[in-house]
């Protein structure tokens, strides 16, 4: 009696791995990504902008035109590698940071690495005393915008009360392969004069996000929301943890919580995008709202978030080794931008 209970599990067993083969299922994989140029400036001088201060126009003129296309081709070769050995593609999706303006995008997309995936651009000029923007780059295959608007930042000095000009905040809404999400590309005021002084300007850049997202949940409280960018502040500083109320665990993101998978890379593991006085800094993130971390694949739901810090991108020696590697103020040499790049990867079932 004990042997044959015992063939009928194992018959049990094979029906059920015979069954699961059957039903193997296959996916759709997407990267969204996040990258800070780092001063992506064009050679000329425009004269409504501060842009006399960019590393290129500092640059001896007949030098700027050579400084241009190498930093063009390498921010090129950065852009179409994030997520490809996985994806075998570059992103679907990626917000973009410090960028001049549109023309400079056009090049960066003309650029051999980049031209055959025929991106489309959504830029907004912003306000930034300078000159700097955000913008989003998409794949017009597979990625969709049917709305866009810039957010203006308003934020005040305590003393004077004149207005600090910073970025927008970009808010696309779209669909990627039929699915309707909506992205915020954001590029938060930076820590000039100290990371408590400035607090209060991240402070308010959270707060507008949170009114965004709000928003979008108002709507459609199962909105799928990304919110990305370089926001100048690690995911446990007040601008994320109390203005937006990000959760590390994402077992407890509520409904219409926000869900940030870089909090514990950055407290657990010690990681980082860009690195200062010899200590990292993660300010480079991708954050969403709960309807991404939902088990039903019959639409976009997130599967993994990284840092794209491939060997290449690092310093090899000195004391700023494992940085990231910089194009240096001569503009002719290697190098990239003094930030890595961030991505997620959203995969849903064929």
């Amino acid at each position: 009696m004990k042997v044959f209970k015992q063939r009928l599990v194992v018959l049990f067993v094979l029906i059920f791995m015979g069954a699961q083969a059957q039903e193997k299922k296959t996916y759709k994989i997407h990267t969204v990504a996040f990258y800070n140029l780092e001063n992506l400036f064009d050679t000329i001088n425009d004269t409504t902008k501060y842009d006399e201060a960019s590393p290129i126009m500092e640059l001896n003129e007949a030098l700027r035109g050579e400084a241009y296309k190498k930093k063009l081709h390498n921010m090129a070769k950065v852009v179409a590698d994030i997520g490809l050995s996985d994806t075998h593609n570059s992103p679907a999706i990626i917000g973009i940071s410090e960028v001049e303006n549109r023309q400079v995008l056009v090049d960066l997309l003309n650029e051999p690495e980049l031209i055959g995936k025929d991106y489309g651009i959504i830029h907004f000029e912003s306000p930034d005393k300078r000159g700097i923007d955000v913008a989003l780059l998409y794949q017009k295959a597979l990625f969709k915008p049917l709305e866009s608007k810039a957010h203006e930042l308003l934020v005040y000095d305590d003393s004077s009360r004149e207005r600090i000009y910073t970025r927008d905040q970009l808010l696309v809404s779209g669909e990627l392969e039929g699915d309707l999400i909506h992205v915020i590309v954001n590029h938060w005021p930076s820590r000039s004069g100290g990371e408590a002084r400035s607090r209060f300007k991240r402070v308010a850049a959270g707060k507008l996000n949170k009114k965004i997202i709000d928003s979008l949940q108002a709507i459609d409280p199962y909105a799928k929301v990304i919110t990305m960018g370089d926001f100048n502040d690690n995911p446990t500083n007040d601008s994320m943890k109390k203005a937006m109320g990000t959760v590390a665990d994402k077992d407890r993101v509520k409904l219409k919580g926000i869900y940030n998978p870089y909090e514990n890379q950055y407290k657990k593991m010690g990681l980082g995008t860009t690195g200062y006085r010899d200590a990292w800094s993660l300010f480079d993130q991708i954050l969403f709202t709960q309807p991404f971390l939902e088990k039903d694949y019959s639409s976009f739901r997130f599967y993994k978030a990284g840092i794209f810090n491939k060997s290449y991108l690092t310093n090899k020696e000195g004391r700023y080794k494992g940085y990231p590697l910089r194009m240096s103020n001569a503009g002719l040499s290697g190098g990239y931008s003094d930030h890595f790049p961030v991505y997620i990867y959203l995969i849903k079932e064929n």
